[in-house]
């Protein structure tokens, strides 16, 4: 059985830029694997009225118009989907961080590989890989998933608001910390100086994708920012929600294992997609 071919989509986290993803694109690469890690329109600089962008003033009000949402997000990455499935490619989503929520929306039904091969198409999403990431329910959005019930608005421990609150901008708080503790310090503060911000993301997911693609998850078990045992619960509750299983894996990294397990993390994807290609052909009977 020869490897099946496929390209990688990235969708970022929040208050990221594509650049700290580059050694996994570049790792990817390296494997013949062409990658691709648009960036997010709610994490823009450039889209959210922040003034000069090399030393941004959080506390602006929002643009005209409001602030982008978690749906252009999905439709800024649904823009590139379209162009790699246009070429009849199979793509792998990679999922980190919120970034789940936005491949979740961006893997409609007309994109997804199973669905296109049946009416005679090629290409198209083959399975998501999420890499500590949000799994949000259908009907749900990133905020309402994690916010109190009662309407009040809790702020994580990783994050800060401004003069705006949770009506503005957040930005990451101590990302040597939360973010990148297993690397040494000027390599923190490399990446950290690539972050930017971002409005609250508040759109619902309008579909349910995960009963209908190979799903995997990898666990971060050093994860600062969203801690193993959260992980393990989103990943159950959507286990017992649509009764599918996840394929799990674990890596000793904390919260952006693209950087500190770059290797481990392509393993993986490799991994999956290899089991995606087994459950295909068991699919149909050979």
């Amino acid at each position: 059985m020869s490897p099946i071919s496929f390209t990688v989509v990235i969708a970022h986290g929040s208050c990221h830029t594509p650049a700290p993803y580059q050694p996994l694109i570049d790792a990817l690469q390296k494997q013949g694997i062409e990658a691709y890690c648009p960036q997010r329109p709610t994490c823009d600089l450039s889209r959210l009225n922040v003034g000069d962008i090399h030393q941004p003033d959080f506390n602006r009000p929002p643009p005209v118009g409001g602030y982008p949402t978690a749906a252009d997000d999905a439709a800024e990455l649904g823009e590139v989907l379209d162009r790699l499935i246009g070429e009849g490619k199979s793509v792998l989503l990679v999922a980190h961080s919120s970034g789940g929520w936005v491949a979740a929306e961006a893997a409609t039904a007309a994109r997804q590989a199973p669905k296109r091969i049946a009416t005679g198409q090629s290409g198209g999403i083959i399975g998501i890989f999420f890499v500590g990431a949000f799994l949000i329910p259908a009907g749900e959005s990133v905020s309402g998933f994690f916010q109190p019930p009662d309407g009040s608005f809790v702020v994580p421990p990783f994050m800060q608001f401004y003069e705006h609150g949770g009506n503005g901008l957040g930005t990451m708080k101590d990302p040597a910390h939360f973010l990148f503790p297993d690397v040494d310090s000027a390599m923190a503060q490399k990446w950290a100086d690539t972050l930017t911000a971002a409005p609250i993301m508040d759109s619902p997911l309008t579909h349910d994708p995960y009963p209908d693609l190979p799903c995997a998850y990898v666990v971060l078990d050093e994860d600062r920012t969203l801690p193993k045992e959260y992980q393990e619960g989103m990943i159950a509750a959507q286990r017992a929600k649509d009764s599918i299983d996840f394929i799990v894996y674990h890596a000793p990294s904390g919260h952006s294992p693209h950087i500190s397990w770059t290797g481990g993390l392509v393993g993986k994807i490799e991994e999956f997609v290899g089991q995606i290609q087994e459950i295909g052909m068991a699919s149909d009977g050979t």
